[in-house]
């Protein structure tokens, strides 16, 4: 039983953990407009104004056609989408469509199908904010120092469980009756019971006590009166004697 309330506890801790990081997220995502507000530098390419392993938070709210020169900006790859690029826009292309062309500071020049041309459907957001090297937290994520950590995190849950349920079990009143004189001592409420079942009893069998002792006195009653009523009248018999003699 204690392993099974353990574990239920564990579980409910990990939920209660993952929805409160899930609310947070979503509610990032909206205030940010982006699906993901949060991006590591990778590279070099905009030394020494970002540094490899800073994080930047993306305000995705910032409209495409408001960008400017010189504006720090998020977006994919116009090659093939499948990379994320940091870079300062250098020149605006051309205002319909609007295209842009972006370079990183350390780089020598804008490098074709990375730094341009930059449409809306390239476009991400605006670096909000940056945080300076909180980038190294996501090395300490990768196998196997993630699996550590989660290991370290669930220990952490298991033994606040343990506590809990002695610190539950120490508060307890202690009761030194066994088991078995609980169960052979009746309640208040039984021997309220039992009481009245007794009294209950006692009034039976005084009522039948009664009944009986009312059924001898009438037995005995018309016994007597037949004795009476078989007795012979000897006082006649007397006076026809007396009146023999005479």
């Amino acid at each position: 039983m204690a392993k099974k309330s353990i574990s239920k506890g564990v579980i409910k801790d990990i939920v209660i953990v993952g929805i409160g990081v899930l609310v947070i997220w979503i509610g990032l995502q909206v205030a940010f407009g982006t699906q993901n507000p949060f991006y590591v530098v990778a590279s070099g390419s905009m030394i020494p104004v970002l540094e490899v392993y800073d994080v930047l938070i993306v305000q995705g709210h910032e409209p495409f056609e408001e960008i400017e020169v010189g504006d720090i900006i998020v977006f994919n790859r116009p090659s093939d989408h499948n990379r994320v690029i940091v870079h300062r826009v250098a020149s605006i292309l051309d205002d319909d469509p609007r295209t842009l062309r972006t370079k990183g500071d350390a780089n020598p020049a804008s490098i074709p199908g990375t730094d341009f041309p930059i449409t809306a459907e390239e476009y991400i957001g605006k670096v909000a904010y940056t945080l300076p090297q909180v980038g190294y937290v996501t090395q300490l994520l990768k196998p196997p120092i993630n699996y550590v950590i989660i290991a370290v995190v669930i220990g952490i849950m298991v033994a606040k469980q343990m506590a809990k349920r002695k610190k539950e079990e120490a508060n307890v009143p202690f009761s030194p009756k066994t088991e078995t004189e609980t169960l052979d001592e009746p309640s208040e409420e039984a021997k309220e019971e039992l009481s009245d079942l007794n009294e209950m009893e006692m009034d039976s069998e005084y009522s039948e006590v009664k009944e009986n002792s009312d059924v001898l006195e009438e037995i005995e009653k018309s016994v007597e009166s037949k004795d009476q009523e078989d007795m012979p009248d000897n006082e006649p018999e007397k006076d026809n004697e007396e009146e023999k003699k005479e």
